[in-house]
C-alpha cells in the first residue's frame, strides 16, 4: 500500500500542474523583464507546477516595432535568457519564454524552453500575421526560412531549433508538450493538430495579441475547439500590461483548457502582474484518444508530416514524496452541471431526450397507452413524468397514461399516498392492485416458507414481490393494448440493484436506464419548480425528493420505519454515481478514482453542492471511499453485467455512457473483478 502522503500527489495520478504568467514588461528594456519573469518562474515553483508559461516575445516586450532591428535589443534579450536559464537551475518548473532571435542572419520570433539551467529548444514562430494592425513580416521571418534544426544559443551547444519540437518528461511520458506562437492557432490547420496527432498531450501558445471589442469571447472559443478537437489541454498567454499603447490596448488574456474544458483563465485588463495554474489530467486526454478511433484514423493519414516532428527528453523529477492534493475543483456530481443556468438547460434537454425516445417507440409500435408501474418512490415518478411529456408532444389526453401503484407486504403509507396523489396530478388513469394474494400463492406454490407463516425475508421473498408488479403491468398491456414503460435507472443497473427478468429490469420500453439517480434528482426538482405540471404535481414531487431510497420489499419495524435502505446495501448513490463516471467515462483504475472521489468529497468546503440543503450534505473520507469503491467494483464488473446484457430498448441521454450493449457498453456477464480489488489494496485506509 502506498504511505498516504504519497497517495495524496496529485502527480501520481497522472495530473499535472501548469501556470501561465502575465508579468508587467517595459519596451525594450530585456533585463527589467527578465526579473519580472523570473519571480514569477519563483512563484509557479512554490506552487509545484512543472511548466510555466509566458507571453510571445516577453522579454523583450512585442511591440518594440523596429526596434527589433537594433542589435543592442537582440543582444539584451539574449543575456537576459541567460539570466533566466542561470535562475532555472535551482526551480523545478520548465518554463517558456518569448525573445527575438538573429540566426544566419536572418530574425526569427522564438519561444525557448528552458529547465534547470538547460536550454531545452527554442521554437520559431511558423505564421507570420502581416494584415490589419499586424506587420510581422517587416521584422521576422517565418519558420519555413529556417536552415538549421540546431544553433548554439545563450552559451549553450547544439540547442534543438525548429517548429516540429516535442518535449517529453521520462519520467511522466503522459506530459509532452508543444509549443506554438501567436498567430500558428489562427490559421486553418494550426501546427498544433499536427504535433497532438504527434504525441502532444498539452499545447501551449505564447501570444501577444492585442485586444479589441469581442476578441476575448472569440480566444475562448478558438482555445476551446483547438483544445476539443485535439484531445488536448491548451495553454494560452497573451500579452497585458506595459506594451506599448501607441495604437494598440492589450488584456493580458490567459487561459488553460482541457479537451474543450476551461480550467483556469487570468482576470483580463490586470494593471498587475498575474500567475494562474490549474491541474490538468493527462488520463482523461489519453483515455479519450484511445477509444476515439478516429483521432487514430487521423495520425494515420498524417504519417508523413507528423514524422518530422523530433522529441527531446528531459527529466521532470516530479516530487512525488511530499501530500500535494489537486487544486482544481472536482465536481461532486458529474452528471450534473454545477451553475444553475446550465443545469436548467441540461434538465431541459434530458427530458426531451427521454420523451423523444418514448414517443417514437409509441408512434412506431402504433400503441398510445403507456402502462407503468407507479410506485411514489424516485425512478417511476420521472418515468411518469416524462409519458406526461410524451402524450402532451403527441397531442394526447394523458388519460390514456394507465399509472399502477401496486401495494405489497412492505409497503409505506407515505410512498402509497405519493403514488395515489401523483397519478391524480398528472391527470393519468389510475389503479390500485394489492398484490399480496397472487403474492402468497406464490410463495404455496413454490413451498416458500413465509406461506406458512414464518417470517423469512429472503431474495425469494423479495422477487416474487417484484416479479408480481411486472407480471400484472405486461398483464395489463395485453389487456388494454398498451407499451410498459420500464423506470429502472442508470445507477441500478450499474450496481444490478434491479429484479433481473420479470422484475422492474425488464419493460417494453425504459427511460430513465441512462439516467443516474443523482441526476434524477434534479429533474424532478427542476421540473417541482417550473410547476408545468401544475401547483399540485409540484409539491407531491417535492415530497418524493425527500423519500429515503428503498425497494420496500422487507417489512419496517414496529413504527412503520423501512429496515430495508439501498444505500445501506450498495453505497451512498452520490458517491457510487461519482465512481460510475469516472470508471465507465474514462476507465481509470480505481486508485484514481478513489483519489477523484477524495478530492471532491473529504471536506465541505471542496466542489460544488448545488441546491442541497446543508442538512442533506455529506463529506466522506478515504475509507468510507474505499469501502463503498469496493462494493461498487465488485457489483459492476462481476455481479451484475449479466442484467446489463439483456437489457430493453432505451435512449442514451448523457456523454457519461449509457450500459446498453447495443450503445456505449459491452462486456461479458462472466468477467471477474480481481483485476480492480487488487488495485483497491493501494489506496489508504486514513486521510493522514
Amino acid at each position: 500500500m502506498s504511505h498516504p502522503a504519497n497517495f495524496f500527489n496529485l502527480y501520481r495520478h497522472n495530473f499535472v500542474r501548469v501556470a501561465l504568467g502575465i508579468p508587467e514588461v517595459r519596451v525594450a528594456d530585456p533585463a527589467f523583464n527578465s526579473e519580472r519573469v523570473i519571480a514569477l518562474m519563483r512563484q509557479a515553483a512554490q506552487r509545484d507546477a512543472l511548466l510555466v508559461t509566458f507571453p510571445e516575445l516577453g522579454l523583450s516586450a512585442y511591440s518594440c516595432e523596429d526596434l527589433f532591428h537594433q542589435q543592442a535589443l537582440l543582444d539584451a534579450s539574449q543575456e537576459a535568457l541567460g539570466r533566466v536559464i542561470d535562475a532555472s537551475r535551482e526551480l523545478s518548473a520548465i518554463a517558456v519564454v518569448g525573445l527575438p532571435i538573429s540566426v544566419d542572419h536572418l530574425l526569427f520570433n522564438c519561444a525557448a524552453v528552458v529547465h534547470r539551467g538547460r536550454l531545452l529548444g527554442i521554437i520559431p514562430k511558423t505564421y507570420l500575421p502581416n494584415y490589419r494592425e499586424f506587420y510581422e513580416m517587416r521584422q521576422f521571418t517565418p519558420a519555413s526560412h529556417l536552415h538549421r534544426n540546431a544553433i548554439d544559443f545563450a552559451g549553450q551547444r547544439d540547442v534543438p531549433f525548429g517548429n516540429r519540437l516535442l518535449f517529453q518528461a521520462v519520467d511522466q511520458p503522459l506530459f509532452t508538450f508543444f509549443v506554438e506562437i501567436c498567430e500558428d492557432l489562427w490559421v486553418p490547420i494550426p501546427p498544433s493538430s499536427l504535433a497532438a496527432m504527434a504525441g502532444a498531450t498539452v499545447l501551449v501558445n505564447i501570444s501577444a495579441s492585442n485586444v479589441t471589442i469581442g476578441k476575448g469571447d472569440f480566444r475562448r472559443l478558438l482555445v476551446a475547439d483547438q483544445s476539443g478537437r485535439c484531445l488536448a489541454a491548451y495553454i494560452y498567454c497573451a500579452a497585458g500590461p506595459g506594451e506599448s499603447t501607441t495604437d494598440l490596448a492589450w488584456d493580458g488574456h490567459g487561459l488553460i483548457y482541457e479537451n474543450a474544458t476551461r480550467i483556469a483563465e487570468t482576470r483580463r485588463f490586470s494593471h498587475s502582474a498575474q500567475l494562474v495554474s490549474a491541474d490538468i489530467d493527462l488520463d482523461r486526454l489519453v483515455a479519450d484518444r484511445m477509444r476515439q478511433n478516429s483521432f487514430g484514423m487521423s495520425v494515420h493519414d498524417y504519417r508523413e508530416q507528423i514524422a518530422e516532428f523530433r522529441t527531446i527528453h528531459f527529466e521532470a523529477k516530479l516530487p512525488l514524496d511530499q501530500r500535494i492534493p489537486l487544486d482544481r475543483i472536482v465536481e461532486r456530481f458529474p452528471y450534473v452541471p454545477s451553475e444553475s443556468v446550465s443545469r436548467g438547460d441540461r434538465c431541459r434537454e434530458v427530458y426531451e431526450i427521454q420523451v423523444q425516445g418514448l414517443t417514437k417507440r409509441l408512434q412506431s409500435s402504433k400503441v398510445n397507452r403507456p402502462v407503468i408501474g407507479v410506485s411514489g418512490g424516485l425512478d417511476s415518478t420521472q418515468a411518469l413524468i416524462v409519458c406526461a411529456r410524451a402524450m402532451d408532444a403527441m397531442q394526447l389526453p394523458r388519460k390514456g397514461i394507465l399509472g399502477v401503484t401496486m401495494p405489497g407486504f412492505a409497503t409505506s403509507e407515505r410512498t402509497l399516498q405519493q403514488a395515489r396523489r401523483l397519478m391524480a396530478a398528472i391527470g393519468c388513469e389510475s389503479r390500485e392492485i394489492d398484490i399480496r394474494p397472487s403474492c402468497m400463492q406464490m410463495f404455496k406454490d413454490i413451498g416458500h416458507p413465509f406461506a406458512t407463516g414464518q417470517p423469512v425475508f429472503d431474495t425469494t421473498f423479495e422477487n416474487v414481490q417484484a416479479g408480481e408488479r411486472t407480471s400484472h403491468l405486461f398483464r395489463l398491456a395485453n389487456q388494454f393494448g398498451g407499451l410498459v414503460v420500464g423506470t429502472s435507472d442508470l445507477s441500478e443497473l450499474a450496481l444490478g440493484y434491479c429484479t433481473y427478468g420479470v422484475g422492474d429490469h425488464m419493460a417494453h420500453y425504459h427511460v430513465n436506464a441512462s439516467v443516474p439517480k443523482t441526476l434524477i434528482q434534479y429533474l424532478i426538482r427542476w421540473e417541482a419548480e417550473s410547476a408545468k405540471l401544475g401547483a399540485d404535481a409540484g409539491a407531491i414531487l417535492k415530497e418524493v425528493l425527500e423519500t429515503e431510497f428503498s425497494p420496500e420489499l422487507v417489512p419496517g419495524n414496529e413504527n412503520g420505519h423501512s429496515t430495508q435502505l439501498s444505500e445501506e446495501v450498495v453505497g451512498p448513490y452520490e458517491l457510487q454515481d461519482f465512481h460510475l463516471y469516472y470508471t465507465l467515462r474514462f476507465g481509470y483504475a480505481p486508485p484514481k478514482v478513489a483519489f477523484l472521489s477524495w478530492s471532491a468529497w473529504h471536506d465541505r468546503e471542496c466542489g460544488n453542492w448545488p441546491d442541497i440543503p446543508a442538512g442533506k450534505r455529506h463529506e466522506y473520507s478515504i475509507a468510507q471511499i474505499k469501502r463503498w469503491l469496493g462494493v461498487f467494483l465488485d457489483r459492476f464488473f462481476k455481479f451484475s453485467q449479466f442484467k446489463r446484457s439483456a437489457l430493453p430498448n432505451a435512449p442514451k441521454v448523457g456523454s457519461g455512457g449509457s450500459l446498453s450493449p447495443r450503445s456505449d457498453y459491452r462486456a461479458p456477464s462472466d468477467a471477474e473483478a480481481a483485476a480492480w480489488l487488487i488495485q483497491l489494496d493501494r489506496i489508504p485506509d486514513a486521510d493522514s
